[in-house]
């Protein structure tokens, strides 16, 4: 059964000498907003390593694979949708309306992610009807997270002794010089949101699916780490739960109702320089729940 309240929610993580989530546009260097110097992190990033840490504790389960990954192609698993359905395209022509509602709704069942962020599965081309299936509005989605403060990019200088090639070894001498991206310290804020709406109309996200989504974000830097990416910590994650199916206040009111302060002018280098200010007076049907 899906989920009968709508809920906001709001996630601080910070790093320490990492970077969180790099540009391939800019040598993979943190991604910055150039007119205020603070750094963000898509949702891409944040939904990937929700994705990862289901595929970690559900693997093999029915009902929780992930359909985002690098193992076989999009176009493949539609295909394998039909098929386990026993629905098969007449000489090439476009499914009907109700071939591609069950479609839908097999991947809604079997995939966590479909489920949870919804999916665009219409990627064939003419020539693959078996491979379009249509698009699914998830009922979570996520914003891009940003950093409280502006941050200060390192360039650091590393060494590497072990090269590539026969040449290089010969040409280089005992070890390459590199250079590698790293923030010293930064705290982030991402909010998002959980529609009752679209889980009981389009993909059947339930209370099950709901409990493992905050799972998830309370672990996902858990088993994640990487020289990359530094110490990276979920620090809060703070919930909105509304009585009713559409909400009982509007999702920036209750976003305001979370403050984060820089207690000094210089730098900050831990979670400890900020402080978190949580008005807990919440609007009538509305319930603050604190996960961390």
């Amino acid at each position: 059964m899906s989920i009968k309240n709508r809920y906001e929610f709001v996630m601080l993580f910070d790093v320490e000498n990492g970077n969180p989530n790099g540009d391939p546009d800019a040598g993979n260097s943190p991604r910055v907003d150039v007119e205020t110097g603070y750094d963000y992190i898509t949702d891409v990033c944040l939904k990937r390593k929700i994705r990862n840490y289901v595929e970690l504790v559900k693997d093999g389960v029915p009902k929780f694979n992930i359909l985002i990954k690098n193992d076989s192609s999009l176009n493949s698993k539609f295909k394998k949708a039909y098929n386990e359905l026993g629905i098969k395209s007449d000489e090439g022509n476009e499914h009907n309306k109700e071939e591609k509602q069950k479609a839908l709704q097999y991947m809604c069942n079997n995939y966590y992610d479909v489920r949870t962020f919804g999916a665009v599965m219409s990627t064939g081309n003419n020539n693959e009807k078996e491979s379009r299936i249509g698009i699914i509005r998830g009922p979570v989605q996520i914003n891009f997270a940003r950093s409280i403060s502006p941050i200060n990019i390192e360039e650091i200088s590393i060494t590497r002794q072990a090269k590539t090639t026969d040449m290089r070894q010969e040409q280089s001498g005992n070890s390459e010089m590199a250079r590698k991206s790293i923030i010293p310290y930064a705290l982030y804020r991402s909010e998002g949101y959980i529609s009752a709406a679209l889980a009981s109309k389009v993909t059947g996200f339930s209370d099950e699916d709901l409990e493992l989504l905050w799972e998830a974000i309370i672990n996902m830097f858990e088993h994640d780490h990487s020289a990359a990416r530094g110490k990276m910590c979920m620090r809060k994650l703070i919930v909105f739960r509304h009585e009713n199916i559409l909400g009982n206040a509007p999702s920036h009111v209750l976003f305001d109702k979370i403050q984060i302060q820089q207690k000094k002018e210089q730098p900050p280098r831990n979670y400890n320089d900020y402080d978190i200010i949580i008005d807990k007076n919440m609007p009538s049907g509305v319930e603050i729940i604190e996960k961390i």
